[in-house]
């Protein structure tokens, strides 16, 4: 989710809710923590030269269990972020901490955002030799209106 789409779903609510992809709940009390600008220059395995910007947002909470953030709050926020760190729009990356601190994609379904998965991946597969993964298409043998199956 881009820093745009964030702040149009937060101008149509009031309560800003977080999970996990899972349906376990980030507790309601959470702060966010932070908001910023990530570059991260970084040669891959290939010997290519890439750079990747997020923002991230950090979240946190503690036993402060009367905290809640709202979605207006959360927007004056950003502008300030905004307004302060020249943010672009780009992909949200959210922290979150548990044994360690974790990465985060961001989406937005059922009233709630969620925490998504990130994944690594090889960059320079042409180069390291890995095979791209094959696909196959399998198709049935019978119309499933034939009652066959």
């Amino acid at each position: 989710m881009k820093l745009s789409q964030l702040k149009t779903i937060l101008s149509q609510l009031n309560k800003v809710e977080f999970r996990f992809e899972n349906g376990v709940p980030i507790p309601k009390h959470f702060h966010v923590t932070e908001i910023g600008s990530t570059i991260k220059t970084f040669m891959d395995c290939g010997g290519t030269c890439r750079e990747e910007k997020l923002i991230t947002f950090q979240l946190w909470y503690a036993n402060d269990f009367d905290h809640r953030l709202s979605a207006s709050k959360l927007i004056e926020i950003i502008k300030l972020s905004e307004e302060k760190l020249g943010l672009e729009d780009l992909e949200i990356e959210v922290e979150y901490q548990q044994e360690t601190v974790g990465k985060y994609g961001l989406d937005y379904t059922e009233g709630k955002f969620v925490l998504t998965p990130t994944l690594t991946d090889c960059l320079a597969k042409d180069k390291c030799g890995v095979p791209e993964p094959v696909t196959t298409v399998t198709t049935s043998c019978c119309d499933p209106q034939s009652g066959c199956c």
